[in-house]
């Protein structure tokens, strides 16, 4: 199974995946508008790959058959600082100071 895997310039790391390349039936409008102009990256042979980076080829390739396409998200991005400060007993945030 060959999918065609889009990336979008509002977000980094968000990549979108279709069975097909440029076809974007299947993608609901609202998700469109949210992802902006899709850009082409790769196309890529799945039954060639054992593993994907962050994707899981058993639910990539299920979510391409039944929904028609496959909305990879970033990470979530740690907040090392607002960890720490909740570690300490203190709020995520500094309180803004008052002059």
């Amino acid at each position: 199974m060959l999918c065609a895997v889009y990336k979008t310039a509002k977000k980094e790391g968000m990549y979108l995946y279709l069975p097909e390349k440029d076809k974007f039936d299947d993608v609901p409008e609202a998700l469109l508008e949210q992802f902006g102009k899709p850009v082409l990256v790769m196309l890529l042979p799945l039954n060639k790959r054992e593993a994907l980076g962050r994707v899981d080829k058993e639910t990539l390739i299920t979510a391409l058959r039944e929904k028609g396409f496959y909305l990879q998200l970033p990470p979530k991005q740690e907040d090392w600082l607002a960890e720490h400060r909740v570690a300490l007993g203190l709020s995520p945030r500094e309180e803004a100071k008052k002059f």
